[in-house]
C-alpha cells in the first residue's frame, strides 16, 4: 500500500512574487504572467518532485506555500 502524497496549498494573497518556488520546483510551481504570483501546478506532487516541493516551502520568503502532510500535520514556512 502506498502512503498518500502530501498536499500543497498556496496563498496568492500572501505571495510577494519572489519566484523562489518556481525556481526551486518548476515542475510543481509557476508564476502568473500578469501578476507574478504563485501558480500551483500540482497540489499533490508526484514522488519524484516532493523533495523540491518541500524545499520550495522552506525558501518562500512570504510563507505563502504550505505543505499538508498525509497524516494531517502542516509544515509551512513562517
Amino acid at each position: 500500500m502506498t502512503a498518500p502524497a502530501p498536499r500543497l496549498t498556496a496563498d496568492r494573497e500572501r505571495c510577494i512574487g519572489a519566484g523562489m518556488c518556481a525556481m526551486t520546483a518548476p515542475e510543481v510551481f509557476d508564476q502568473d504572467p500578469e501578476e507574478g504570483l504563485v501558480l500551483l501546478l500540482h497540489d499533490e506532487p508526484p514522488t519524484a518532485h516532493q523533495a523540491a516541493a518541500r524545499m520550495a516551502v522552506g525558501v518562500c520568503p512570504s510563507g505563502a506555500i504550505t505543505l499538508h502532510e498525509a497524516e494531517g500535520t502542516a509544515d509551512g514556512a513562517s
